[in-house]
């Protein structure tokens, strides 16, 4: 329940993501911007926080002695992740990308056959996992319901095809980093080191942000800040944290992934605070009501695996 719970809590600090990015988009603010200025702020304060936990000796030499998987999976987690969802801000509110990302829920059930497990087999798709998943779906899905009656189809499709990238960009990049790093570094130095990693494209992003739509203004920049601190930074801390105590059970992992359906309600009530955008429609709030009750089913789901686990150890114990 420690990792379930940690799941719930970055989601609350990545619903800011949502939130913000909307925000920007709707004062003019470049998608481009909004994403490169997110990682270049988080940099500093986990070098800092690395640093003080004596972790960057350790960072280096994993990073130095194999920089390929470093640039390809925080490529992938990172910038496929994040780009698209910045991209996706401009086409609709922050709660409707939101809906879109937890997608992730099913992507990371469907990516277990690309792991293997401790004995060296290849992981199974969970059926269990992916049954509730479902039930947080079609609560997705009657979110959309209200919003896909008056927005055009191809707005639509603009802002959910680049959201189903990142859904599936997001949690192979994170797994296929734990399994790399193979618990030789905490959560902070994976971050930074993914951060790093992933800094040559955020980099080409800003330059051509530079050259096309100019310098960025001073409110996206702070608003920029707040979601490198609060998204980037704990957000990510907490979501690897929680990942890593459940990395040995795919079913686990899953439904800590399945804790990011909560976004949701975060940003909902975010939005309709920060924005003074509407309470959504009747049929929106009984897709809600659906989430919490799949990602209720998760927790319990994980308690019973884990008590069957230490049920079948004892037993294995005893005899």
């Amino acid at each position: 329940m420690k990792a379930i719970s940690l799941g719930i809590l970055s989601a609350l600090f990545f619903a800011v993501t949502f939130i913000l990015n909307h925000a920007m988009e709707l004062s003019g603010g470049s998608w481009m911007w909004s994403a490169s200025l997110r990682y270049f702020f988080m940099v500093p304060f986990l070098i800092a926080i690395v640093y003080f936990r004596k972790g960057l000796p350790a960072l280096t030499n994993d990073m130095t002695s194999a920089p390929k998987p470093w640039l390809l999976w925080s490529f992938v987690g990172f910038v496929l992740f994040y780009a698209p969802l910045t991209y996706a801000a401009a086409f609709g509110p922050g709660w409707l990308v939101a809906g879109m990302w937890q997608f992730t829920i099913i992507a990371g059930i469907l990516l277990a056959p690309l792991f293997l497990s401790a004995n060296g087999k290849r992981e199974t798709v969970p059926r269990a996992a992916l049954l509730i998943s479902g039930i947080i779906v079609v609560g997705i899905v009657l979110l959309h319901l209200p919003q896909a009656e008056s927005v055009p189809l191809s707005t639509l499709a603009l802002g959910a095809l680049p959201v189903l990238v990142a859904a599936f960009a997001y949690p192979l990049g994170n797994r296929k980093m734990m399994q790399h790093v193979g618990g030789r570094l905490d959560s902070y130095q994976r971050v930074l080191g993914m951060t790093i990693a992933s800094l040559p494209a955020w980099l080409v992003l800003a330059g051509y942000a530079l050259f096309t739509v100019g310098l960025p203004s001073g409110s996206q920049v702070f608003q920029s800040f707040l979601v490198g601190i609060s998204s980037g930074i704990i957000a990510t801390v907490l979501f690897f944290m929680a990942t890593d105590l459940a990395r040995h059970n795919q079913s686990r992992l899953a439904s800590v992934e399945a804790t990011q359906s909560t976004e949701i309600l975060f940003v909902v009530a975010g939005e309709m605070l920060l924005l003074s955008l509407p309470l959504p429609a009747p049929i929106a709030l009984a897709g809600m009501g659906i989430i919490i009750i799949g990602l209720v089913a998760h927790s319990l789901h994980t308690v019973w695996e884990q008590r069957k686990i230490n049920m079948s150890t004892s037993h294995h114990i005893s005899s």
